[in-house]
């Protein structure tokens, strides 16, 4: 997929108030890890994640998407009568139905003809609903559309850490199924997208490219399909050895031909913005891909996995940090279970408020890009 009209304005996010410390959940696991022998610090040295941030209980998602997308919006100083859609894009959703779309469509104010929907591809939603706005865009059929989502980590590592202490007949081995479950944070992120000729920022889109290996979707699993209600009590199952070295392998081979449809040498990747998942994901990824860590910006450690709000809520991080510079070529480099791996190419220019350096985020309010 190729585009001449695409230009990506803003991107925003919101973080949680709550830290907890992977510390924290091992103090949970109090009972597991006695009668397991497991000594304290596992869960940090595995992953490399510290902390991760979770919304208050009962919050729904569509609270969050709101404040999120109104704050891109602003950003991007486009005015609402031209946004021709809107994508609500994360894991996580208020209800089976309606599409939590309409309940943040209703909250923004977006016009009565605006083609709003949810999308669901675990932790590329929104990477996914960026190329769905793009074409749109591309095609002339809109001239403005804004991608949107909020996770909630809370009730999956909460309802894993009570599976883990009541099951007493859990091994090591099986234990470790439940610990990708253990790494998830919660966030909420937003991505205007726009015509070039309405954009003021000219950070153009130009190429998206997808690839997928489904004979692993097995790899990761949740249960039964369940909004994020309060009656929601999410287990997921991922061997997260195989399904990062299967994802690596589909990166790898997904690069390949991402360098070819950007027309890109290795050498003229100036930045990458990746899915976080962990710090040794990340480093075989970027070994098997022939890139050097120094071009890109991570979040994981203190934000956990966010699913899919990760890679654009790092972006916005990143941007807000000073990470790009004009002229840049960034790579954002999607990687799903499924697996499905989505890439995109954009050619940056600008951002649209000042950059700012915090010393860490603990007491940073929320930002658009």
């Amino acid at each position: 997929m190729h585009y001449q009209n695409v230009c990506i304005e803003s991107f925003s996010y919101t973080l949680p108030d709550e830290i907890v410390t992977s510390a924290e959940i091992e103090a949970r696991l109090e009972p597991l890890y006695s009668r397991l022998r497991l000594p304290e610090g596992r869960l940090e040295l595995m992953t490399g994640i510290r902390e991760r941030r979770f919304w208050p209980r009962g919050m729904l998602p569509s609270e969050k998407s709101i404040e999120t997308a109104e704050k891109a919006i602003v950003a991007s100083g486009i005015d609402k009568g031209e946004f021709g859609a809107l994508v609500h894009a994360s894991v996580c959703r208020d209800h089976l139905e309606p599409a939590t779309a309409c309940r943040v469509h209703h909250g923004l104010g977006l016009r009565r003809d605006c083609c709003i929907y949810d999308v669901s591809n675990a932790c590329l939603g929104i990477l996914n609903g960026m190329l769905q706005v793009a074409n749109m865009i591309e095609l002339g059929q809109i001239r403005a559309g804004i991608v949107v989502g909020t996770e909630s980590g809370r009730p999956l590592v909460e309802t894993t850490i009570e599976q883990l202490n009541r099951d007493q007949t859990l091994s090591r081995e099986q234990m470790k199924l439940a610990v990708a479950s253990l790494t998830i944070g919660s966030g909420s992120a937003a991505v205007v997208l726009a015509d070039r000729e309405l954009s003021r920022t000219g950070n153009r889109l130009l190429t998206g490219m997808v690839r997928t290996n489904t004979d692993h979707h097995a790899l990761c699993h949740s249960g039964r399909d369940e909004a994020v209600g309060d009656g929601m009590h999410p287990l997921m199952q991922t061997d997260s050895e195989r399904l990062m070295r299967e994802g690596v392998a589909l990166a790898s081979e997904a690069y390949d031909h991402f360098l070819i449809e950007t027309g890109w040498l290795p050498e003229q990747v100036d930045k990458t913005f990746c899915h976080q998942v962990g710090i040794a994901h990340r480093k075989l990824l970027f070994e098997r891909l022939g890139l050097d860590t120094k071009i890109d910006f991570a979040t994981v450690e203190y934000l956990g996995n966010t699913g899919s709000v990760a890679l654009p809520m790092t972006a916005a991080i990143g941007i807000e940090r000073g990470h790009l510079r004009p002229d840049d070529h960034v790579a954002l480099l999607g990687i799903g279970s499924g697996i499905n791996v989505v890439m995109l190419a954009v050619e940056w220019q600008k951002s649209l408020v000042k950059t700012t350096h915090p010393k860490h985020l603990q007491q940073s309010s929320p930002a658009a890009i």
